[in-house]
């Protein structure tokens, strides 16, 4: 496998400008492949055809945009999927918005905090409360449903980056998500990568369509085989 850089959240928000200003590959374009991403690896993280109870965890940012995508096309596959949120309806704004209309108008179970005082059973759980721009500790309702999902028994899947962690300096945030999984998008993050395998578990690397040329724009420098043999590549083997 050739070398895999790790880059910082600043980085890749500068990826991301370019990916949408100058490539023109819109927000919402990056998002349905990343939340299809996020999909196909709990697919095969699954392992069964059998329909699944999935909770999808998200929040108010573009984590919580692609926990809703993925949790879109999980539904589509035949899994019985939820999405609790951070915050009520009216308090998700922008992409985040849109997505959530779309489970919306698909019926797919969606949970105000006001309704929930546990987590329901389930057989996966997707985190994507928080993103590459936490700076502290998790606070609030995202802090609550950390709590609650460390304390569920089911694997959990983080996307990009354990909800808690910070993505420059790998610190752990009290509380943070203990994934059994994380799907890391594009890069891993500095953080990721320096932090313990009780935070990571098993550490993928996903293919959201950045060209090479776009990284070497930021000093970056990226093999153009890197995903030749697949989409999604084991960066961190099982905890």
């Amino acid at each position: 496998m050739p070398s895999i850089p790790s880059i910082t959240g600043s980085q890749m928000a500068q990826i991301d400008a370019i990916m949408m200003n100058d490539v023109g590959v819109n927000t919402f374009q990056l998002m349905e492949l990343a939340g299809y991403m996020v999909a196909e690896a709990a697919r095969k993280h699954l392992r069964t055809t059998t329909p699944q109870r999935i909770l999808a965890l998200a929040g108010t940012g573009g984590n919580g945009g692609d926990a809703m995508v993925a949790a879109r096309f999980l539904a589509g596959w035949g899994h019985d999927c939820t999405v609790l949120l951070t915050r009520q309806h009216h308090g998700y704004t922008g992409i985040a918005a849109h997505q959530l209309a779309a489970l919306d108008q698909l019926h797919i179970p969606v949970i105000e905090p006001a309704e929930l005082e546990s987590l329901p059973e389930a057989d996966l759980i997707i985190d994507g409360l928080l993103g590459f721009n936490l700076h502290g500790n998790p606070r609030g309702e995202a802090a609550r449903l950390i709590a609650l999902a460390n304390a569920h028994p089911a694997p959990t899947l983080a996307i990009d980056i354990s909800s808690g962690l910070n993505a420059d300096t790998g610190e752990v945030g009290d509380p943070c998500i203990q994934a059994t999984l994380t799907v890391t998008l594009a890069l891993p993050k500095t953080g990721l990568m320096m932090a313990p395998p009780e935070i990571t578990g098993q550490i993928l690397l996903a293919d959201i369509g950045v060209p090479p040329q776009v990284y070497g724009r930021i000093g970056v420098e990226v093999a153009g085989n890197l995903f030749a043999r697949s989409s999604l590549l084991t960066i961190r083997g099982d905890r």
